[in-house]
């Protein structure tokens, strides 16, 4: 954005909404981008200019469909919230999202994948991630005082859609953190940067570690840090654990996202018989 008055108040405002503040960054940089686009101030464009800025997004960009969803966002809460002309934003469409299933590891997969982790503050969180399903964000976002040993809970503190929640504590995570703690010399974070411990690693570093840990083990699936939380909802499911509890360690508002596991899950699926075999099995003379 042009003016820092400008930016201020859109922060501001988002804040008062009690949005997060990575939804807040995310939507200050998308207005700012669509001003360095046209070289103006954002007061200074319209309808005209962001269907402009749609289409190069989809046609030069090429940005996908979430990320193309993701400024229309942005520039719908500017316009609407911050400079009251929602007129400007009527007919700013949405782009069709595509659905792919998750990508989900096997049990074995995600041991070797862990095991291959080689520096130890990240071994710790993606072990954690994946022990209680966290989202990235909320792992890195986890305090000494969210670990409870005596319940052997995790208290996880305004998660997305700005809910608490407890997820179980495994026993080994427990010691895992525990050390981590030690070595780390941590004072309330749990995953801090070292330059400044009052804030949390980077999402962004650590996603990139990830994706060359995994290069580096030979894996040809695209992980990230969701890949483990995707995979921890698919391995609870085939061990035979009910949606709705799923739904509720996860965190999810609606159960139909939920169910995507249950579409995942090679166990489910591998115990569906085809019509044809039992075609085929009907029609062969008895021996």
């Amino acid at each position: 954005m042009v003016t820092t008055p400008l930016r201020e108040r859109m922060r501001s405002i988002l804040r008062t909404r009690n949005y997060s503040p990575r939804t807040e960054e995310t939507y200050i940089e998308a207005v700012a981008r669509f001003a360095r686009h046209f070289g103006k101030s954002p007061e200074q464009l319209g309808a005209a200019q962001i269907t402009e800025y749609q289409i190069w997004l989809r046609e030069t960009r090429h940005v996908s469909a979430s990320l193309f969803n993701q400024v229309v966002c942005a520039l719908r809460f500017f316009y609407v919230e911050v400079l009251n002309r929602p007129d400007q934003v009527v007919r700013v469409a949405y782009a069709r999202t595509e659905k792919h299933l998750p990508v989900v590891l096997s049990v074995e997969e995600t041991a070797r994948f862990l095991a291959s982790i080689e520096i130890p503050r990240y071994r710790v969180l993606l072990t954690t991630i994946y022990s209680a399903g966290l989202r990235l964000g909320e792992a890195l976002a986890l305090r000494a005082g969210d670990i409870d040993s005596s319940r052997m809970l995790i208290r996880i503190r305004q998660g997305k859609g700005k809910k608490d929640r407890y997820v179980p504590l495994s026993p080994l995570v427990l010691e895992l953190l525990r050390e981590h703690w030690r070595r780390e010399k941590l004072t309330d974070l749990l995953f801090a940067r070292d330059q400044d411990r009052s804030r949390p690693l980077s999402d962004t570093t650590v996603q990139k570690y990830v994706r060359r840990a995994a290069r580096s083990a030979g894996f040809r699936k695209i992980i990230t840090a969701r890949t483990l939380r995707h995979s921890y909802a698919t391995h609870l499911i085939e061990k035979g654990t009910s949606t709705r509890v799923v739904q509720v360690l996860l965190g999810h508002t609606n159960v139909h996202t939920t169910e995507t596991y249950t579409h995942v899950s090679p166990q489910t699926l591998g115990t569906i018989i085809s019509p044809l075999d039992q075609i085929v099995a009907g029609l062969m003379p008895a021996r």
